[in-house]
Parts: C-alpha cells; structure tokens; sequence
C-alpha cells in the first residue's frame, strides 16, 4: 500500500510511503523541493544537518537540493546575455525558491509534483518564463525524480540542471568506500587542473572531483558496512560529480547535465527551443550488500 502523507510543524512536510517496502521519503516543497529522508527501514540513506534545514538564511547541506538554472559556479558569479550581464550564486536559485505542490498520487507508487515558475526576482537573474515540475516516486528501494522543464519564452533558453544528493557515510568508513566509474580524467576543482583519475581517496581533506569522461548511465557507491546506493540518470546527465569533506558524514555523488560554469563557456549546456519542453529523470536505489 502507497500512501502521502502532509504533516505541519515549521515546515509543511510531505512523506511518501511504501508499506510494503518499509520506505519512507519527506519533502519540504518550501524549502527548495528539498528530498530531507530517504529510509528502508531503519536505515537512513542521507545525510542532513538539521540546523542548515531550519535556519532559512541558509543553504541546507544534506538531503538531495535541487540545482536549477545552473550547476555549480559561474565565473565570478556572472554572465552575459546579448550585452547585458546578470549575476547568480553557485547553483542557482531553485534551491532556495518555495516550490508549490501541483499533484500527489498512490496509484503503483508514492508521487508527488511540485512546480516552481519564472518571477519578477528570477527573471532579474535568469531572464527567461519558464515552469519547471519534478515529480519524486517512491517504490520500494528507489526514489526516481522524473522532470519537465518547460520553455515558455520566445527565445530558446539554456538548461544547466542538478541534483547534489549528501548520501550518509560515516567519515570513519570513508577509506573503505568505494564509487563505480570508468572514467580515465578528471577535473580536480579543489587545485583548478584536468588530469588523469586512477581513483578516489576519500578521506582527503576535500574531495572535489568532476569525471570528465564517466560513460555508463550509472554510478554505485558502497559503504563498507554493506550499504550500497546505486545513482541512475538519463542521457541529459552527463557530468558526474563527487564531493566530500574530511570530519562529515557525508558523500555526495552529483548528476549534473553539463560542468560548472556552463552558462559561460557552453561546454555541454543543453537548450530548449521556445515553447519547448525537456524531461528528464534520475533514480537513487538503497540496497545491502550482506
């Protein structure tokens, strides 16, 4: 049985909820459409500092933020349209936007849609019309993120978008942890070089790591406790990010449909023609190995 769930406190929560997988999601629609929990049982798949989630002054470190109109960093937090220069923080503003609830289901899963659409105060950074709808699905051990990001302007309008999910891993299980790739190059963000990948070492002070040529549609990472998520993403992904700190609890493994900075260089960036639409998906799928 699937059912959703609304409950109130300082936030408006939604649970999405698989009785028989014993699986439980929540998402906060006001605080960026932010996934907070991912559970199988007992087991937590993210990480989450609670304290970033209250204070609305600040951006969440945890959950799975939503990146949209831009994945990572501009140059000097700018770029330029035609003649005129807009300015945008690291990975935009959708993060931090209040998202309305639009649709909610039980029929084969748990779903929920939320929307977030163009305003005066997007516009002045982003000046496009656009909606944007994702739609969180819980069935069983995988939570799926289906998107449509709609182009309502008259002219075509570039798409850089996201998802930064913060996966809970211990920092002392850090060293036994591994992630599946067969990228051979690299992108070290932390030194600002490309060079050849031979692997991660995550228990560096920070790893900061963009796979440069990482093919399958997939990644896994696996705890050494026998916790295992495995990332899937369609072909709009095609940069895939690892991002951890030394003294957290966390691993992120980031989809991402071009590399920092794409606004600028147009390395990678999709467009959307006027009056278009794009969909997307990515899934996140909790498993034990033993």
């Amino acid at each position: 049985m699937y059912r959703v769930e609304r409950h109130d406190d300082v936030f408006a929560r939604y649970h999405l909820i698989d009785e028989a997988g014993d699986s439980r999601v929540e998402v906060i629609p006001e605080r960026g459409a932010l996934v907070t929990s991912f559970r199988i049982g007992t087991r937590e798949v993210l990480y989450l500092d609670l304290a970033t989630l209250v204070d609305r002054s600040k951006n969440v470190r945890g959950g799975i933020p939503v990146l949209f109109p831009i994945a990572g960093k501009l140059a000097n937090e700018r770029y330029v349209i035609g003649e005129r220069e807009y300015s945008m923080k690291q990975h935009g503003f959708a993060r931090n936007s209040a998202w309305s609830v639009v649709d909610q289901g039980t029929e084969s899963a748990a779903r929920i849609t939320l929307a977030l659409a163009s305003s005066d105060a997007t516009r002045a950074v982003f000046p496009w019309d656009f909606e944007v709808k994702l739609t969180f699905v819980l069935a069983g051990g995988t939570l799926a993120i289906e998107q449509r990001y709609e182009n309502r302007s008259r002219e075509p309008m570039p798409l850089h978008a996201g998802f930064h999910p913060y996966f809970a891993v211990p920092d002392a299980q850090k060293a036994g942890t591994t992630i599946s790739t067969d990228a051979t190059r690299a992108f070290d963000n932390t030194r600002g070089v490309a060079e050849p990948f031979h692997g991660f070492d995550l228990t560096k002070p920070e790893v900061d790591t963009f796979l440069l040529d990482h093919t399958p549609r997939h990644a896994t990472l696996a705890r050494p406790d026998g916790e295992v998520v495995r990332v899937e993403m369609d072909a709009a992904f095609t940069t895939l990010v690892v991002w951890t700190i030394a003294g957290k609890d966390y691993v992120c493994v980031e989809p991402w449909t071009a590399p920092g900075n794409a606004l600028n260089t147009r390395v990678g960036l999709l467009s959307i023609p006027p009056g278009g639409i794009h969909t997307a998906r990515v899934s996140f799928t909790a498993t034990r190995s033993h």
